[in-house]
């Protein structure tokens, strides 16, 4: 399936979100973001979108406003049977975190992600992408991803 996914480690920099933008643009694919499953892989997943509230007078060179959330999403950690150890029980600031991003507008206009992080906050847990890894080294790029691509799974 032609598409650009994309993940990043903390939030995403200049550069990468202005490469992200044109390349987006120019070859007319979606963009799908792998993220970790917490408030935090949606912060950074809100930053490709629309950008960040810092640099908002450059926001048209700078965001993906399509970008679609492939994964890992808090349905994903029962879907996959994720181990119990590699499901993490979220901190009172991610709840916090989570409870405020239930507020923001880019999380309130699409009803699926809404469905997501409320589910997220009920259930307090949460997972890092490498949790994924602990069906093998290659589990992501040869059974996750493809699997995700396959059935259309991003939101």
């Amino acid at each position: 399936y032609p598409c650009i996914v994309i993940t990043a480690k903390g939030q995403p920099d200049v550069a990468s979100r202005m490469f992200l933008s044109r390349i987006a643009s120019e070859l007319q694919i979606p963009v799908l973001a792998l993220v970790d499953s917490d408030p935090y892989g949606l912060k950074i997943l809100s930053v490709y979108m629309s950008g960040s509230k810092n640099m908002s007078y450059d926001s048209a060179s700078l965001t993906t406003p399509d970008i679609k959330w492939l994964g890992l999403r808090p349905s994903d950690l029962n879907r996959y049977d994720l181990p119990d150890q590699c499901r993490l029980k979220m901190t009172d600031n991610d709840i916090k975190t989570g409870k405020e991003l239930l507020q923001e507008a880019f999380i309130m206009k699409n009803p699926e992600w809404m469905k997501e992080l409320q589910r997220m906050v009920k259930t307090k847990e949460k997972a890092e992408i490498q949790a994924l890894s602990s069906f093998g080294f290659q589990y992501v790029t040869e059974e996750y991803l493809p699997r995700k691509l396959r059935e259309g799974d991003w939101i």
